[in-house]
C-alpha cells in the first residue's frame, strides 16, 4: 500500500475515533458540546498542518519557482492551521469558527496571490 494512502487512513482513522469517542464521552456525562467541537475542530486544524508539511516533501517541483511556490504554499498552509487550532483551543467557539474559516481562506490567499504575482513577474521578464 503506498505510504500516502496508509497515512491518510490513519489521519481518518484518528479522527474518526476522536469523534466517536469525544461523542460517546459527550453522552456519558464526561465532556459537555463546546469541548466535543473543539476537539473534533482542532484535529481537523493539525490535519491541515500536517499536509502542509508534507507539500514539499511530496510534491516533485522540476523549476526553482516552483519549489518557491511549493514552500509558500506549505507554510501558508501550516501557518492557517496552526491559527485555525490555536482559535478553537483558546476562542470562543462563534469566535473560532469565523476566524479559523479567515485564516485558512488567508493560506489559500496567500499561496494563490504568490502563484499569480510570480507568473506575471515571469511574463514580464
Amino acid at each position: 500500500m503506498n505510504k500516502e494512502i496508509k497515512a491518510g487512513l490513519i489521519w481518518a482513522g484518528t479522527i474518526l475515533a476522536l469523534s466517536f469517542g469525544a461523542v460517546t464521552a459527550r453522552k456519558l456525562g464526561y465532556l459537555d458540546g463546546d469541548t466535543v467541537t473543539r476537539l473534533v475542530m482542532c484535529i481537523n486544524g493539525l490535519l491541515i498542518v500536517w499536509y502542509g508539511n508534507r507539500i514539499p516533501k511530496t510534491v516533485i517541483a522540476r523549476s526553482a519557482h516552483a519549489r518557491q511556490a511549493q514552500r509558500v504554499a506549505a507554510w501558508s498552509q501550516v501557518l492557517s492551521g496552526l491559527v485555525y487550532t490555536g482559535l478553537f483551543v483558546f476562542a470562543p467557539i462563534r469566535v473560532a469558527a469565523l476566524g479559523g474559516a479567515g485564516a485558512v481562506l488567508a493560506g489559500v490567499a496567500v499561496t494563490l496571490g504568490y502563484c499569480v504575482s510570480r507568473r506575471a513577474k515571469t511574463k514580464a521578464a
